[in-house]
């Protein structure tokens, strides 16, 4: 027994001593080359702080809305609703954000609503919608904030992000960024 218990304290500690100390320690080095030093990518906007790479609400009908959040868009309690696809909860919630998504833009259809823009993502922070999800909404945010829709268009043109390298995922549309122009736009 104690051929197996000297070499499992040895490797314990082996163990803690890396994980806690070295590992930790490099994630720290390469976090410190990130843009942001690991603290995240800012933005000051009139003296206010807006961290883009997570989600926030925007629910002004003159702003582009987020992608719904199961953790009302809490960094520090990421996780998703973790209900299934015929969940009867998830199902209610999901149709109650059409219902409402309709009473705000009567001219879209419901058959033309994008899936982000009814149904929260894993995390719950996801900062993008997709294309789609903001040109459906343009209309509501001409009439709402007086800019063209031509006006939104480009904007939304603007700060479409490509796939990476051209391959992996979809075009995106950050929506804090394209709100600040929006902001910028309704000012002037």
């Amino acid at each position: 027994m104690k051929n197996n218990i000297i070499p499992a304290i040895r490797l314990t500690l082996v163990c803690l001593v890396f994980f806690c100390g070295f590992y930790t320690m490099a994630v720290w080095a390469v976090a410190q080359l990130a843009p942001g030093q690991g603290k995240g990518i800012t933005v000051s906007e009139n003296g206010k702080i807006h961290h883009i790479n997570v989600g926030q609400s925007f629910t002004n009908d003159e702003y582009f809305w987020s992608r719904p959040s199961a953790v009302d868009y809490d960094a520090a309690g990421s996780g998703g609703s973790n209900y299934g696809p015929t969940n009867p909860d998830h199902l209610s919630e999901v149709e109650e954000r059409i219902t409402y998504f309709l009473e705000k833009n009567p001219e879209v259809d419901r058959s033309e609503i994008p899936s982000d823009l009814v149904t929260a993502s894993g995390s719950g922070l996801d900062p993008h919608i997709s294309v789609q999800a903001a040109k459906i909404q343009v209309n509501r945010i001409a009439n709402a904030a007086g800019i063209s829709a031509d006006e939104l268009n480009r904007l939304v043109e603007k700060h479409t992000e490509k796939p990476l390298l051209g391959l992996f995922g979809t075009e995106r549309i950050n929506v804090l960024k394209l709100n600040l122009e929006v902001e910028k736009s309704i000012r002037n």
